[in-house]
Formats: C-alpha cells, sequence, structure tokens
C-alpha cells in the first residue's frame, strides 16, 4: 500500500513489534515518527529503519509514557511541528515484577499500559479528526480475558501487588478505551480498534517474575517472532480491508471474540470517567 504523504506515530519503536511496526509502514512511503523513551535505542533504532525502508523521512521523538507531562510535551511538540495525523500506533508498554508508582502517583503498569494510551490519543483526536479518514490502533492482549477491573483498588494500595494481574487488568483497559473511544468517534471518520499481537518471542517481560515469567520460559519454543506479532497492528494501520471497521479487536489479522467485561459499556463509560480525573483531561 503507498502511504506517501501520510504521517504516522508509532510509539515504543525502538525494539520489538513497535520497531517492525514502523519500519513496514515507512517502507510504504508514510512519514514515520518513532516515539521512544530512550534517546540512544532510539536513534539506533531510528538508523535501521531508515536504511532497510530507504525512506528519509522517519524521525525520531522521545516520551516517557510513565509520565503525564512528557505524554502532554511530546503531543505539543508533534503538534506544533506537523498539521495532521493520519495512523497512530500506540504500541508502548511494560510488565514489571514489582510494583512501581509513578512521579503522577499511580502504579506504572496501568499509568503506562492504559493512561499512556488514553492521554497521548485524548491529545492529539483534534488533528486526527482534520485529518480523516484516520485511524488509531491499540496493542492489546488476550491476556485481557482473565482481567477484572477493580475501580475501588486501580493503584493497588489495598491489594497486594501480583504483576501477571497487573499486565492483565491494563490490558483489558484498553479493550475497554478502544470500544468507549469508537462510540465517541461515530461520525468522525476517525476508526479505532485493538488487537492481540500474539505471544511474542521479545525482550518484553524480560523483567518479569512468578505465572508470566514461566510461560515465557515454557511457551519460548513456540512463541512468534516480532515480524509474526506485528503483523495485525500493521494490517490495522494500513490495509483497505479495515477501512471504516472501529470498535473491533482482532487477532491474526481477523475480528476475535473478547471477554465479557470487554463489553460492558458502563465499565467502559466508567474506565473513562476514571481515566480522565487521573490524567486531569478536562
Amino acid at each position: 500500500m503507498d502511504l506517501k504523504n501520510k504521517i504516522c506515530i508509532v510509539t515504543g519503536a525502538n525494539s520489538g513489534i513497535g520497531k517492525v511496526t514502523a519500519l513496514e509502514i515507512a517502507k510504504m512511503g508514510a512519514t514515520v515518527i518513532m516515539v521512544c523513551r530512550s534517546k540512544e535505542k532510539g536513534e539506533k533504532a531510528l538508523e535501521e529503519v531508515k536504511n532497510l525502508s530507504n525512506n528519509k523521512n522517519v524521525e525520531l521523538m522521545l516520551c516517557d509514557f510513565a509520565s503525564q507531562q512528557s505524554i502532554r510535551d511530546f503531543a505539543e511538540k508533534f503538534k506544533s511541528k506537523y498539521k495532521y495525523l493520519n495512523i497512530l500506533v500506540n504500541n508502548a508498554g511494560l510488565s514489571i515484577p514489582e510494583k512501581s508508582v509513578t512521579k503522577d502517583g499511580i502504579e506504572s503498569t496501568f499509568a503506562t499500559n492504559h493512561l499512556g494510551y488514553f492521554l497521548l490519543t485524548n491529545l492529539l483526536l483534534d488533528l486526527l479528526k482534520s485529518s480523516s479518514p484516520a485511524r488509531i490502533v491499540n496493542v492489546a492482549s488476550d491476556a485481557h480475558k482473565t482481567a477484572h477491573i477493580d475501580f475501588e483498588d486501580i493503584n493497588y494500595d489495598r491489594k497486594k501487588y501480583n504483576s501477571t494481574k497487573a499486565y492483565c487488568d491494563s490490558k483489558l483497559a484498553n479493550v475497554l478505551f478502544t470500544r468507549e473511544l469508537s462510540r465517541r468517534l461515530k461520525g468522525t471518520n476517525v476508526t479505532v480498534n485493538s488487537l492481540h499481537p500474539g505471544v511474542v518471542n521479545s525482550n518484553f517481560a524480560a523483567g518479569t517474575t512468578g505465572i508470566m515469567s514461566l510461560f515465557f520460559k515454557l511457551y519460548k519454543p513456540f512463541l512468534v517472532t516480532n515480524e509474526k506479532g506485528a503483523e495485525t497492528q500493521i494490517f490495522l494501520a494500513t490495509s483497505p480491508e479495515v477501512e471504516g471497521v472501529t470498535g473491533e479487536y482482532y487477532s491474526k489479522k481477523k475480528i476475535a471474540p473478547i471477554a465479557k467485561e470487554a463489553k460492558d459499556e458502563d465499565v467502559a463509560k466508567r474506565l473513562w470517567d476514571v481515566s480522565e480525573k487521573m490524567v486531569s483531561l478536562k
């Protein structure tokens, strides 16, 4: 597909499926903004993507998705330089073994994996609407199917921290956010879909412990490559086949079933309201 004159943001683009996504979209001729936390890793990935794609219109911009101020600074910098945005791929994420709290006082996994998507997307929504047709792609996971949003203790202040549960809950939040956002974007010609990339053989869960660590060790021979893992998000970001499709959850480039809680509109609306307050959006 020819994406010349299109602008695409890929977050978490310095490694894994994020880097593959940036590379493949750059090969299609788009201007690609690779958003990374680490300047050193980002610059290395940038050169690689530029060289392999033969596309000079690839840029590195820095952002720490655990920091709301960093997200706001990035969005402001992007909007001061670019006047339109056609594709936003929310891919940045983490899974950590021990509880950590961000500068904003929020549990790090939820802050990065959900609130990072939520805040950045909302800050760029006016640009996406004015650039329509436009697409938003949220990288979620089938891990959401074992999750539950505990609105009384999102921050793990009361219950014992569980890294696997925290990750799964953040992925459920991604699916709920996608569905609620798609309802709010009705009639705008901006679509939003979420996806399961597969269980990818990357360094993503290198720091995990417990059940998740054991899972990655046992299933390592069966894990998919970064290239395979990136296929569905590239498909959702670029394929004419999904033009106009919104609010869906995909796996292996096909619409896939979601958990019962992920379908609950009341939960999705409540999560939206809670998220707005947590990022001081209004």
